[in-house]
């Protein structure tokens, strides 16, 4: 499922972020389920990239979304944030349709697979539940896949902290399997891993 829309405020619930008096540092609790998937996509990181190369040349619905979403981003005041980016083929798609484009990703392993293969943009380890990025700083955000890993629960305060980073009227395009269920992997592109991935409904996404 696909989901393109402008932002709109979200009752913002418990994200995980302290700010310490000055306002001008960050202390991130991680959640277990957060170092999970670390760990899980560390490991798969050079073969997912092998796998997936060229994935995108094979699923025009997805090359056409990734297109309307920038044409709609790039009148926008301000650049973009692939969250979730893995080894960057969103990131570098994206790049070619035009966009100032940067990636985050909880996986060091996935973005040094990602500075490799695309050595001109910008990657840095980051997490959706707490951008370190200021308020209304981005004219797009792109979470391709990747909302899948965070808990049903935190779900609204990541969307409400993605919410945060946009320029009023800013493009967010979330991707997700559509479902209810949660399943668990302990095999994945070769090898033995524990990952949760969560299938959400479009309903339950704020966008508008």
């Amino acid at each position: 499922m696909l989901l393109l829309g402008s932002a709109v405020a979200a009752e913002c619930l418990v994200v995980d972020r302290l700010r310490r008096e000055s306002g001008t540092v960050l202390a991130v609790l991680e959640a277990d389920y957060l170092s999970a998937t670390r760990a899980a996509y560390g490991t798969v990181a050079r073969d997912y990239a092998r796998l997936l190369a060229g994935a995108l040349d094979r699923i025009p619905w997805d090359r056409a979304v990734l297109a309307l979403f920038a044409g709609l981003a790039r009148d926008r005041l301000g650049p973009v944030v692939d969250a979730g980016c893995g080894p960057g083929r969103i990131t570098g798609h994206l790049h070619h349709l035009g966009l100032d484009v940067s990636g985050i990703d909880l996986s060091p392993g996935m973005l040094a697979v990602a500075r490799q293969a695309l050595p001109g943009l910008r990657f840095a380890v980051g997490s959706m539940t707490a951008l370190d990025l200021p308020d209304a700083s981005l004219g797009g955000l792109v979470a391709w896949y990747s909302l899948i890993h965070i808990r049903p629960v935190d779900v609204p305060a990541v969307l409400a902290e993605l919410s945060r980073v946009l320029v009023p009227g800013g493009q967010l395009l979330l991707a997700f399997q559509v479902g209810d269920e949660c399943r668990h992997l302990e095999q994945g592109y070769g090898h033995a891993i524990s990952l949760d991935a969560h299938r959400m409904q479009p309903d339950s996404s704020p966008t508008s």
